[in-house]
């Protein structure tokens, strides 16, 4: 048994449990609001889901969508949302998060050391009513980690499969363009040879990767604005219980190293635990694959366990599970690791790309490969609806494997060999081979490649529409014509990867109302806020576009600031996303 020790209590105003983009924006908020503030974070580094994530926000009408010229309206993010969510379209939630995104950006970029750029993503479903074809995503800059200083170490490295040797890459940067053609090119050769010489020499002196992109850059940079003004990010000390007096929530025991301490906070207590993506009881009555006995690999945070919900719930909130999806869907592949371990590989890029389709076990197309993470996994359990294991399996052509790569395994030059010996990658000389090594119908997949042929000599998909919508193309090739989505499987030998299950974050989650605060039924819980994927999404389980878990997150996370400071005079101003008429 671990013995605990009592250390002396702390006091601040606003105590924000949870290091991640929800809880960091809460405490800068907070503190530039001139409240005192102290954030404490249960695992070694700081960041939390957001470290790992592709750092979007989707915010409609944001300054740089208008500074480019982009035409958006109210009206048209109002009925996009309200198609999107359907039943679960919660009018005050939205109203909060369309008037507020906008001010939420304006604020961190004027403020901190935040900023954030534009981005050319559609909307998930831009052919919905509302949708629209770019403008409502931004992303955070690239950051130096070095201007943490000695906290560089306590910022959590990014996802490790999706990196090279440590290296990030931002998927529109020169870095991908010039490793891609090293062999083809001496320009490119040469950048290449300098990026890996700076990068190893970032790997001795810091043990990391310095120059970081995408959610890396958001999480370092919201972690050095909170450093910046003072805010102690104390990793390390996991909240174990929330302290009440008379119904009002005032506090919390916050153990590290062995030493139990118990921190007051006169606003109030924040929760910003991540969301309950690695609670193994919720997960397997939350989540339909797992219920009838799947398997689900989140590569999310370990620390993700539903901490905040269990708090909550002690205390009297409630944790509803409602959603239709009540996750972030995200395909997955398993990949062994040297040291005997098994890494997690998000299947972001490798469907959009033409030559590569996805069946069942039964060897069949089941939905368009080249939709959403979200909306593949949606449908990659509602196709494996009568099967105990819920998984899908990319097939692909040689030709296919070296120009684009599959999950881990990379295109040309990189050899496949590895991965052929690990097991990750399945190869046969003919589709009949693949499917008797991977456990695929054979004759099923055999047809199943002669119909999708048929139409993708033609550059045409008619059995899912693959390449219709700009979102579909925008990750495709655009160097493929005339569909750059879609390309006839062609000789042998060919690949299967088999796909589970994960997911980028929970959905459902803790109630509150507007502002954040943790109901009891209809009442707020009086000193008690949930922020992040702690607290239930407006989306209301649905995955509209690129952002719309951080979008709503650091807008909420601004809006619970301004609320624990008694300062609604702000958040209550309309932003100036208006009617075009």
């Amino acid at each position: 048994m671990t013995t605990v020790t009592r250390s002396s209590d702390l006091a601040c105003d606003v105590l924000v449990i949870g290091s991640g983009a929800g809880g960091l924006s809460t405490a800068i908020t907070a503190k530039k609001q001139g409240l005192d503030v102290i954030v404490v974070e249960k695992e070694e580094h700081f960041g939390g889901t957001t470290a790992f994530s592709g750092g979007v926000l989707w915010i409609p009408g944001n300054p740089h969508a208008k500074k480019t010229g982009v035409a958006d309206t109210r009206e048209a993010a109002i009925e996009y949302l309200r198609h999107e969510t359907g039943a679960m379209f919660d009018r005050a939630a939205v109203d909060a998060f369309l008037d507020n995104g906008p001010r939420m950006i304006e604020f961190f970029e004027r403020e901190t050391s935040v900023e954030f750029m534009p981005t050319l993503y559609p909307d998930y479903h831009p052919d919905a009513p509302g949708g629209v074809d770019v403008g409502r995503s931004v992303v955070a800059k690239p950051f130096d980690a070095r201007a943490l200083g000695a906290d560089i170490a306590r910022l959590r490295p990014p996802l490790q499969t999706i990196t090279f040797i440590g290296m990030m890459f931002n998927s529109s940067s020169a870095d991908l363009k010039h490793f891609f053609n090293a062999t083809k090119s001496f320009a490119s050769a040469w950048y290449v040879a300098r990026r890996l010489t700076s990068h190893l020499k970032e790997l001795a002196l810091y043990k990391r990767g310095v120059q970081v992109t995408s959610g890396n850059a958001l999480a370092g940079r919201l972690a050095k604005s909170a450093l910046d003004l003072g805010i102690p990010i104390r990793t390390g000390s996991a909240a174990r219980e929330l302290v009440t007096v008379k119904g009002r929530v005032t506090g919390a025991v916050v153990v590290a190293n062995g030493c139990e301490t118990r921190i007051t906070a006169r606003r109030g207590v924040v929760l910003a635990c991540g969301g309950f993506s690695h609670d193994v009881a919720r997960i397997a009555s939350a989540y339909p694959h797992v219920r009838r006995g799947g398997e689900h690999v989140s590569p999310v945070p370990a620390g993700n366990t539903g901490d905040g919900a269990r708090m909550a719930e002690r205390v009297g909130g409630r944790v509803d599970i409602r959603y239709p999806q009540p996750a972030a869907w995200m395909p997955v592949s398993r990949v062994p690791m040297k040291d005997g371990r098994f890494g997690v590989f998000p299947h972001l890029l490798d469907r959009y790309k033409p030559g590569v389709i996805g069946v069942t076990r039964r060897g069949v197309r089941f939905t368009n490969e080249s939709n959403s993470y979200h909306d593949v996994g949606a449908a990659m359990i509602e196709a494996c609806r009568d099967e105990r294991e819920t998984a899908m399996w990319l097939i692909c052509d040689h030709a296919t494997m070296r120009k684009y790569g599959l999950g881990f395994a990379k295109p040309a030059p990189l050899s496949l060999k590895p991965h052929l010996k690990s097991g990750y990658l399945v190869k046969g000389r003919t589709l009949s081979e693949l499917a008797k090594r991977a456990g695929i119908d054979g004759a099923a997949l055999e047809e199943t490649v002669r119909e999708y042929n048929r139409d993708a000599s033609l550059g045409e998909d008619r059995a899912f529409g693959r390449g219709t919508t700009s979102f579909n193309r925008y990750l495709g090739d655009p160097t493929h014509a005339p569909n750059p989505c879609v390309a006839p499987i062609g000789n042998g030998p060919y690949y299967a990867l088999k796909l589970m299950m994960g997911d980028l974050g929970t959905f459902d989650g803790i109630a509150t109302n507007v502002h954040g605060q943790v109901l009891n039924g209809m009442e707020p819980i009086a000193g008690l806020y949930a922020v992040g994927n702690d607290r239930a999404s407006v989306m209301g389980g649905n995955y509209p576009g690129a952002g719309i878990t951080l979008g709503p997150i650091m807008t909420f996370g601004y809006l619970t600031g301004l609320h624990l400071a008694g300062r609604m005079d702000a958040s209550s101003k309309v932003s100036e996303l208006r009617s075009a008429a």
